[in-house]
């Protein structure tokens, strides 16, 4: 991030906490931190908001790059963002790793080191609406990390490890550039030495396992089933079955299900639709045809005697839509959409024939004499009007623009009034 260079604030306070001179040592540091934070501890009596402090303090003058920012612009540079020292401090995490999460409650401490909960690992899955309607099981192989069996996370045949010297077992590295007189860059990243961990194992110490990273890969199969009824982006959650690490909390792997497109069936909620393109003398005299539905049953659809179906029609079938999610004896409504194909034209003698069977054509109220003074006009096919619509303001928009190129003066209209 860039930012100018800030002001000067307090940079005393950290080393008056914890009772040591600007000159001190890590060691200084890390024997004036012990002897306060066992007195302050909460569970011994002590002061929660002078171990809070303590904490604070500790954490930032035991980290070398943090504490170069604050003796040099003080703890309002830190609250600011530079060197990540305005983050909140758990101060039961940093005691526990001095003296371990059982100290002061015979390792029943409910203030020891607090596990973080690892990340959920979501996966996509595909599914068909056949899927959907019917139920399934898919069975998938994947592949987390997990606890080393070996060493049971420690990483090292010892089981002991220790703080990483370059980072000082905070896992990030904050490095400061200085871009001009009043400009600077900061940058913070993992630490490289410990890949973010915070502690670092003795290369002859670590466990043959797992070569000192504490988790080894393993191959898993899960199955999983698809119920009834269930719907698009819909999860289906493995509770802990995610990546493991020491000290945490595993995450749970989920699936989120991905409705596949359907050539014939379109569904909306527990509703499913149907399109069937029907002749015009279908809809006219009767209509019979097989639908196929999605568990493959045959179902027969057809018109009742004497019903005439209208174009853009729907007709509902009860019972017949998709199944209910957890209830899957329970089903929604099949809707059928009906499209009315009209031929092209027809011949003269087709034209008589029908005009004998249908009902007559309404007679004109219009006299000859009228109708010969009307204009006559010739109709075009418009097989898109939205396309149309926009074709014509488009024009219309281009004559416009070349209207005002070819006025007087560049696109100058209004002309003053002589005095």
């Amino acid at each position: 991030m860039f930012g100018r260079a800030p002001k000067k604030s307090d940079n005393t306070k950290y080393y008056e906490i914890l009772g040591v001179p600007k000159s001190a040592s890590q060691d200084d540091l890390k024997k004036a931190y012990r002897k306060a934070a066992i007195k302050n501890h909460p569970d011994k009596g002590g002061d929660p908001e002078k171990f809070k402090e303590l904490a604070q303090a500790y954490e930032v003058l035991s980290d070398p790059e943090k504490r170069e920012i604050y003796d040099q612009y003080g703890e309002d540079a830190l609250k600011e963002g530079m060197g990540g020292g305005g983050a909140h401090v758990d101060p039961f995490d940093i005691f526990s790793s001095f003296f371990g999460p059982s100290f002061g409650g015979g390792g029943g401490s409910s203030r020891g080191r607090r596990q973080r909960r690892g990340e959920d690992v979501v996966h996509p899955l595909k599914v068909s609406l056949e899927d959907l309607y019917n139920g399934t099981s898919k069975k998938l192989s994947l592949s987390r990390s997990v606890i080393c069996s070996k060493c049971k996370g420690k990483g090292s045949k010892s089981g002991a490890s220790m703080r990483c010297p370059g980072c000082q077992g905070s896992g990030m590295k904050v490095t400061i550039r200085q871009l001009g007189p009043s400009m600077i860059q900061q940058m913070q990243t993992a630490c490289n030495e410990c890949k973010g961990t915070g502690e670092s194992i003795n290369e002859k110490d670590r466990c043959p396992g797992c070569k000192g990273e504490k988790v080894v890969q393993e191959k898993k199969v899960l199955e999983v089933h698809v119920e009834k009824g269930m719907q698009h982006n819909q999860k289906i959650t493995f509770p802990g079955e995610a990546d493991e690490a020491p000290d945490t909390v595993t995450g749970d792997i989920v699936f989120v299900l991905q409705q596949k497109d359907h050539s014939k069936f379109k569904r909306k909620g527990d509703d499913l639709f149907y399109e069937h393109t029907l002749s015009l003398t279908e809809a006219l005299c009767g209509f019979q045809f097989v639908l196929t539905h999605l568990d493959n049953r045959q179902l027969l659809i057809k018109s009742n005697p004497g019903e005439v179906v209208k174009p853009d029609q729907f007709k509902a079938i009860n019972d017949e839509g998709m199944p209910m999610y957890q209830r899957p004896f329970m089903k929604g409504k099949l809707y059928i959409h009906f499209t009315v194909e009209f031929p092209d034209s027809l011949a003269p003698e087709q034209c008589k024939a029908l005009e004998a069977l249908l009902p007559p054509k309404p007679t004109s109220k219009l006299t000859d004499m009228e109708i010969d003074e009307c204009e006559e006009t010739t109709m075009h096919d418009v097989n898109n009007i939205e396309e149309e619509m926009r074709r014509r303001q488009a024009h219309s928009a281009q004559e416009a623009y070349e209207e005002d190129d070819e006025m007087p003066g560049g696109a100058q209209r209004v002309q003053c009034a002589q005095q």
